[in-house]
């Protein structure tokens, strides 16, 4: 049996004798499979063709985990250390055992979650790893997994994960987007870690939230008010995404831009 994943998404499958016929998180509306047709891998083909992790820091206490060269969507993993345990967020599709050794000496890992069905990528490979820790799922989101394993732990609403440290359902992109907060972070003044549930502008001072990026696909204005019901009761400054990170007032910035989205798809603004 093999543990195939996706090339384009790069979110492992079920071990199955063959590769799967069909990945349906690209078939869904709000991803795309290629021209050339859907295609698949495994972490030993990655491996052989040159693929690696790298580990850096971000800021105390966080760091990036990522895939070189790029894989799939391309997130960037979060490993967030808290004194009760640290959590992987959104890890990468692939894993080797340089990156994992690295993560080791930082603590390892605790917990395992992702903001939506898009950045799981190989986080049962990776729990098994780190002693078979839980892989947290929105249960809203359940229909989307991709590898079912007794890991995985089912939650709503909201969730500590470790403590201090909690997840928050805000729905949107997929009905069971998350974001977490990090009290802690930024030496306590607060860090908002939001995947693709809310997103940052290139211009990296805006935030936006859609159905589908790739293909453009807004939200109505009640999903962006709900996202704001929850998270601005939150003390942050600091958000990172997926890939990309509001640095300085990301609360003001998060509402102020949110707020203007809200009247765009209302036609309340100018054209």
């Amino acid at each position: 049996m093999t543990i195939f994943s996706c090339s384009t998404c790069a979110i492992e499958h079920a071990d199955a004798p063959e590769s799967p016929g069909r990945c349906e998180i690209c078939e869904d509306e709000r991803q795309w499979v290629p021209a050339s047709g859907q295609s698949w891998t495994t972490r030993d083909e990655l491996e052989a063709r040159g693929h690696s992790m790298e580990v850096r820091e971000l800021e105390p206490n966080l760091h990036a985990i990522t895939t070189t060269p790029k894989l799939g969507i391309g997130q960037r993993g979060l490993l967030v250390r808290t004194p009760g345990g640290n959590l992987l967020f959104e890890p990468p599709g692939f894993i080797d055992a340089a990156g994992a050794r690295r993560i080791d000496e930082l603590g390892g890992v605790a917990a395992i979650a992702s903001s939506h069905p898009h950045l799981t990528g190989s986080s049962i490979q990776y729990s098994h790893r780190f002693g078979h820790v839980p892989v947290y799922v929105a249960a809203a989101d359940e229909q989307w997994i991709r590898r079912p394993d007794p890991v995985i732990r089912l939650w709503e609403g909201k969730v500590e994960m470790l403590p201090g440290l909690w997840m928050y359902q805000c729905g949107g992109h997929f009905a069971g987007s998350s974001v977490v907060h990090w009290p802690a972070g930024r030496k306590g003044a607060g860090v908002l870690v939001s995947g693709d549930t809310i997103a940052v502008g290139g211009d990296r001072t805006s935030a936006n939230a859609m159905r589908s990026y790739v293909n453009n696909i807004p939200l109505p204005a009640s999903a962006i008010e709900r996202i704001l019901d929850i998270v601005m009761p939150l003390e942050f400054t600091r958000m990172y995404s997926a890939f990309g990170v509001l640095e300085e007032d990301a609360h003001t910035a998060v509402e102020r831009t949110l707020r203007r989205y809200i009247s765009w798809v209302n036609g309340e603004m100018p054209e």
